[in-house]
């Protein structure tokens, strides 16, 4: 796996801390995209490890992310904090303290996370 899904997937852990627990259907996602990413069992052991303790916005791995790798990462955190069937205000407040993080800008940033939202809304019959 690229360290830069390493550092998408470290920073979906942020995301899943958010309310101050992981729940079970964030771990799935996150385990999904370890399979997406074809992670090898040692770099799913160190991420597993890794979401076992509360993660902050402030532990999103910044350096290892790149221009593209950033606005990923804002629309996987988009589709979690969705995962539970809608999204809270709480969750509102964390997406806008990422983009923040990630510095991208207000505009664009607001296009992703529409596009995102509308995505994540057409999969909630599945979830």
């Amino acid at each position: 796996m690229h360290d830069q899904n390493m550092a998408i997937l470290k920073g979906l852990v942020s995301v899943a801390w958010a309310d101050g627990r992981v729940a079970d259907e964030e771990l799935e996602v996150i385990e999904a995209l370890l399979d997406a990413f074809e992670a090898s069992p040692s770099e799913a052991a160190e991420l597993r490890s890794y979401a076992k303790t509360p993660k902050s916005i402030d532990d999103v791995p910044l350096t290892d992310l790149s221009h593209d790798d950033r606005r990923v990462l804002l629309q996987h955190a988009v589709l979690l904090t969705y995962i539970d069937g809608e999204q809270h205000e709480k969750e509102k407040q964390l997406l806008e303290g990422l983009c923040e993080k990630l510095r991208i800008p207000t505009q664009e940033a607001r296009g992703i996370i529409e596009a995102a939202s509308q995505r994540a809304k057409g999969f909630l019959n599945l979830l």
